[in-house]
């Protein structure tokens, strides 16, 4: 019977003397999704024993899938220091595979007193194991399966299928970011890359309804919902900006070509001074070099120009096929192809400026009085606190994100 659960680190055991302060709030992250009662902890160098007791492994797997920080991890049994014993837990756990298979042994023998080396071990339990498994042969360059075997001082682990973590830092470890979220395919997807290298990120979304409908900011809020499952106690705080009185101002003022363009300047400026008040030092966003019209080199430029926080583009040199992958894997992706656009992709110019020039986006900027409206923009913020089990539905007809909000329908 799979009785632990044992948790490889990733970078974490590069930290040197800040290792042990990496490990110790991996571990808390571990805890704020599955509780000790229900499970056990056991530190143990540079890995972690999660005693199951009794506790679905497969639950505990899907809960550690979701934090960073992790190099890997694997469903274990224990058994006596004996070759019997370990050829008889080998078996449970190869008895879950029913295809015929190739398989190879692997051994780490950390308690010198035994009386056979690690390769001795491997042959002997690998020659065990396949005399009572028909479905099974040796192949030592490309197996199948791994069954891996560790004698160490007090007991022996055999385990075979270790799963890849996310890797990188726990969340938090590194600091605090601002995601500018869309409804689209890239954003969430840099929102959880940056989570992934220890960034703790609140999310940032330009509400434009009515000229967007209620159905984008209902994306935006399940988009939100699945990024939460990595945050801190799976949570993640949502900031919805009424961005519609701004929006209607530079398309009736801001020549056609550079409407993009100067809408992504004042989400800039909103950004900045809202990440300002939140004492959050960068920015993050899901551009990708030469995916659009406004994510040229020279777009990028002009954009970031009006803000002096670093921005973070998680995404810039990715393929569109990769980032779909990503997205598909942490379940956004559905949600983002859902038929409701955002401001971003509605009243898109028909023949949008790909080399934007400062001068000319501050000239058209000076068309229109800006300051008033970002700072009523701002003023008007509003947050949702959000958890994977978060139930909102923002279907009331007629009524912009805000409003509903604040009336609690």
């Amino acid at each position: 019977m799979i009785d632990r659960i044992l948790v490889r680190y990733g970078d974490l055991t590069l930290k040197g003397r800040n290792k042990k302060s990496f490990i110790n709030i991996c571990l808390q992250r571990i805890r704020e999704r599955v509780p000790e009662g229900k499970v056990k902890y056991i530190k143990s160098h540079n890995r972690l024993y999660i005693i199951l007791n009794g506790e679905d492994p497969d639950a505990v797997i899907r809960a550690l899938d979701t934090v960073p920080g992790l190099a890997g991890y694997a469903r274990v049994i224990r058994c006596e220091k004996s070759i019997d014993s370990i050829v008889a837990a080998s078996g449970k756990l190869l008895n879950r595979f029913k295809k015929p298979r190739t398989m190879k042994v692997e051994t780490k023998r950390t308690d010198k007193s035994f009386p056979l080396t690690s390769q001795e071990i491997s042959i002997k339990v690998a020659s065990l194991v396949l005399s009572h498994h028909e479905n099974l042969s040796a192949d030592v360059h490309h197996p199948d399966i791994t069954l891996n075997v560790e004698v160490r001082k007090d007991d022996a682990y055999v385990y075979v299928d270790f799963t890849q973590g996310l890797r990188g830092f726990p969340v938090g470890t590194m600091g605090k970011g601002i995601t500018l979220l869309s409804g689209g395919i890239d954003s969430p997807v840099a929102a959880y890359l940056a989570m992934v290298k220890g960034i703790e990120t609140d999310l940032l979304h330009f509400e434009s309804t009515p000229l967007t409908s209620i159905e984008s900011s209902q994306k935006v809020i399940d988009l939100a919902k699945k990024l939460s499952a990595y945050g801190i106690k799976r949570s993640i705080r949502l900031h919805m900006v009424p961005f519609v009185e701004l929006h209607q101002t530079l398309l009736e003022m801001v020549p056609e070509p550079y409407h993009i363009t100067i809408m992504r300047r004042m989400m800039m400026r909103i950004a900045e001074r809202f990440a300002e008040q939140d004492h959050t030092p960068v920015l993050i966003n899901g551009e990708s070099i030469g995916q659009v019209a406004s994510q040229t080199l020279d777009s990028m430029k002009v954009a970031e120009a009006v803000t002096s926080l670093p921005v973070l583009r998680p995404l810039a040199v990715m393929e569109k096929n990769d980032i779909s992958a990503i997205a598909r894997k942490i379940g956004t992706y559905k949600i983002s192809v859902r038929p409701f656009e955002d401001c971003c992709a509605i009243y898109v110019p028909s023949s949008p400026v790909t080399h934007p020039r400062n001068y000319y986006a501050e000239r058209y900027e000076r068309l229109f009085d800006y300051e008033p409206l970002i700072e009523t923009a701002i003023a008007n913020i509003k947050t949702l606190t959000l958890s994977p089990e978060s139930d909102i539905q923002l279907d009331v007809a007629g009524l912009t994100v805000r409003e509903a909000l604040e009336t609690g329908e």
